[in-house]
């Protein structure tokens, strides 16, 4: 249904109808998904040119307010950058949400315990926006996995420095690489930044060489990728597949290369960089999912230039990131008994993917999840199996946020809290919500 039955647009200029539709998003009226009717229509009913809606509407797409895909048409964007936060997935009562991504807080350091030890001296304005001695220890830590990490900065989270690293680097209009599946409110970031996606299949392993080499053919300035714990698959790189894209990447010395390892060390695998030797690059390392997703605190490595760009930006905005994270996050990164319940949690989330892989395993499914918390399950239909598992009691991601062009209807399943005899209950349940399905196909 594409009518805009709420209201009628008044607009008579191409900026017009950009403010009323952003307010219609805001208001709540079209909502994230909504499908838009075409430009001749639109126009019909508005009462304007379709030069001019066709204008309106390249407006909306530049700040990502609107997505135009082939056979789609035109619709707002699941995560526009305007209005209300986007509504998470509702949960029936006395059901399993494994939708969002979450760490088990039962695998979470107790923050109050840390406060109370943490020297928290007061911190004015002009005093150096990092603290020496987290910057050290989290460049050793970088420098340990192999990234060449001379240049650092604290941003408010790995998206915050991923930004920060793209407006940096790039203009509105470029084209960025980046996985498909891949993470969504990455996808709504670049769009609300006016840069173009250009999507690269990925498998167990992350980007193919072939699709990253097209993908830079067709104009790529940028490629952003996840090492370990790709969001939504849990695809991780291994050295062969770390070596075939670096040898993609020699070609192209000018493009920036920028890796998002936000699960950093409860991803469960050895992270394999490809930034060594690279002129332009950044990575972001956040402490979410290790320490709290409420810390809002990552940090960022990068050349020399980005970095120094990046903090030049900063202070002309919020300055610094809070000096109370700050030595929170670095109270926590050197205690001993926080070190070894990261890595318990690191084991507990690994066991508890593999669980359940194992298990639709022996019912004939196939699931992937290298690392991570998040195992990626392709299905017939995405609609009628999320729905089926809601009355059977799980609350389990749609694909379609994560999928762009070249990847199959999915759910993703957060594994991070499921015990056991939950894994082989969930099993049992997506099998038989599936054996229609299969029982149907020929051929």
């Amino acid at each position: 249904m594409t009518e805009l039955k709420q209201y009628r647009i008044h607009a008579r200029s191409a900026a017009g109808l950009v403010g009323e539709l952003e307010a219609a998003v805001a208001s709540g009226a079209l909502s994230p998904g909504r499908e838009l009717p075409s430009v001749r229509r639109l126009a019909a009913e508005a009462g304007i040119s379709p030069a001019t809606v066709a204008a309106g509407l390249a407006e909306l797409r530049r700040r990502g307010v609107v997505v135009t895909e082939p056979r789609r048409g035109t619709r707002i964007a699941d995560g526009p950058p305007v209005g209300r936060m986007t509504a998470p997935m509702p949960v029936p009562k006395g059901a399993r949400d494994l939708s969002r991504g979450n760490p088990d807080p039962q695998l979470l350091p107790d923050l109050a315990a840390a406060i109370r030890r943490a020297p928290l001296p007061v911190r004015l304005y002009g005093e150096a926006p990092e603290l020496a001695e987290l910057i050290e220890l989290a460049r050793g830590q970088m420098l340990a996995d192999g990234i060449p990490a001379e240049e650092l900065c604290v941003v408010s989270g790995a998206m915050d420095g991923v930004e920060r690293v793209l407006q940096a680097n790039l203009r509105p209009g470029d084209r960025v690489a980046v996985e498909d599946p891949g993470y969504a409110d990455l996808f709504d970031l670049l769009r609300a930044n006016g840069l173009n996606l250009e999507p690269v299949a990925i498998d167990r392993l992350g980007m193919a060489p072939q699709g990253l080499a097209a993908a830079i053919s067709r104009g790529a300035r940028a490629v952003i990728l996840t090492p370990r714990g790709q969001n939504p698959t849990g695809a991780a790189l291994d050295a062969g597949r770390a070596r075939e894209l670096s040898e993609v990447l020699e070609l192209h010395p000018e493009l920036l290369v920028v890796e998002d390892d936000h699960l950093g060390a409860v991803a469960g695998r050895p992270l394999h960089t490809l930034l060594a030797g690279r002129s332009r690059w950044a990575t972001a390392r956040s402490v979410a999912k290790a320490l709290g997703p409420d810390l809002r605190l990552a940090v960022l490595a990068g050349d020399g230039r980005t970095i120094a760009r990046v903090r030049g930006r900063q202070q002309c905005g919020p300055g610094w990131v809070s000096h109370l994270l700050q030595q929170l996050v670095l109270e926590l990164w050197t205690d001993p008994a926080v070190g070894a319940l990261i890595e318990r949690a690191a084991a507990a989330y690994g066991d508890r993917r593999r669980r359940l892989i194992e298990a639709l395993a022996e019912r004939g499914i196939a699931a992937e999840g290298e690392s991570g918390l998040n195992i990626w399950l392709v299905v017939p239909e995405e609609a009628g199996v999320m729905s089926a598992l809601a009355q059977r009691g799980w609350v389990v991601a749609p694909g379609a946020r994560y999928r762009l062009r070249s990847s199959l209807p999915a759910i993703r399943i957060t594994t991070a809290t499921l015990e056991a005899s939950a894994s082989d209950r969930l099993a049992d349940d997506i099998a038989a919500v599936l054996s229609p399905a299969r029982a149907g196909r020929t051929g």
